[in-house]
């Protein structure tokens, strides 16, 4: 009886601690606020919020449940107007409130997307820019495993480099009196121009003939982990055994000594290239992460559940003795 009772305590806290206890946590180095985000994949249960605010500095996590997929994004230069409509100069979701209910975000938009417990049992995750660009974003795995389980995103402004006909602009104050042009976000080629070639769609509907454009080229050489195009999938998907947690960095801050980063962390942030099987080191190691790695929700709730069994086992062999 002893041993039974010792058996269903493991396993019922292996099972809770590793598979259903999931968790995003989302952090704004920004000089600047930002209000995230959410939409979940039809099918699969929501996460308890579809929007919220992030201010400056600031660090919020949320839970996820077994099996969650959809996609966060960072909405930004947000606002109430006098009839109580709530709406956001890049990333808007349409819902006129805070949360948005279902509703995904109006391109240009940073996306990163996700798959928990997907084929195989893995994670699948990336940082998407076909819809565009509008804010820096790391996306950090931390507790997880495998060759391709690695830090990915775009913590680029590119903003700055947006060729002009993709750029969306909103004229602010210059400080002496005067109006200033600002980009707030870039366009991809499809949103700005609408062509198959473009939007990988019609007669270019496959990655036979769908090629990245000189456009897409100006994402990838800026950000070489992100999605440039509709069927960048080689580089730019990745995956994690052992059901890691995920920080969401949004305007991340480059690491002063990324080679000593690396050496640190040669294991976790190694990644081997699909189509040649070459192993390179990783470029997208940043400040914070190693250190949020560190001391990551996974490590924290593996020392639990490894307490939680040896209480058990005491216990059991407590009772079969006395």
């Amino acid at each position: 009886m002893a041993l039974i009772f010792f058996f269903y305590l493991l396993f019922s806290n292996l099972f809770f601690s590793g598979v259903m206890s999931r968790s995003f946590t989302f952090s704004n180095k920004c000089e600047y606020t930002v209000w995230p985000g959410i939409l979940s994949n039809a099918g699969v249960p929501p996460l308890p919020t579809t929007g919220f605010v992030l201010q400056k500095g600031e660090t919020r996590t949320i839970d996820a449940p077994s099996s969650w997929g959809g996609r966060f994004w960072g909405r930004t230069l947000c606002s109430t107007n006098s009839d109580g409509k709530f709406s956001c100069a890049t990333g808007d979701c349409g819902s006129g409130k805070l949360e948005c209910s279902g509703a995904g975000a109006a391109p240009p938009a940073t996306l990163a997307e996700f798959t928990l417990d997907g084929s195989g049992g893995l994670d699948f995750y990336d940082v998407s820019l076909v819809d565009g660009y509008n804010v820096q974003m790391l996306v950090v795995p931390q507790g997880g495993s495998g060759q391709n389980c690695s830090s990915t995103g775009c913590v680029v402004d590119l903003n700055d480099s947006c060729p002009s006909e993709l750029r969306v602009n909103s004229v602010e104050g210059d400080g002496g009196g005067g109006k200033g042009v600002v980009t707030m976000a870039c366009k991809s080629a499809c949103e700005a121009f609408r062509q198959p070639e473009y939007c990988c769609s019609g007669a270019f509907g496959s990655p036979d003939t769908c090629k990245p454009s000189s456009y897409s080229r100006i994402f990838k050489s800026a950000c070489p982990r992100a999605y440039s195009y509709a069927y960048d999938d080689k580089s730019s998907t990745f995956t994690c055994a052992k059901s890691p947690n995920y920080v969401i960095t949004f305007c991340p801050s480059p690491n002063t000594s990324l080679k000593s980063a690396e050496e640190q962390s040669t294991k976790t942030m190694t990644t081997t290239s699909p189509s040649s099987g070459s192993t390179t080191s990783s470029q997208m190691v940043y400040e914070g992460a190693l250190d949020e790695r560190s001391g990551s929700p996974s490590t924290c709730h593996g020392v639990s559940r490894a307490i939680t069994v040896v209480l058990s086992l005491a216990f059991c062999l407590m009772w079969w003795f006395v």
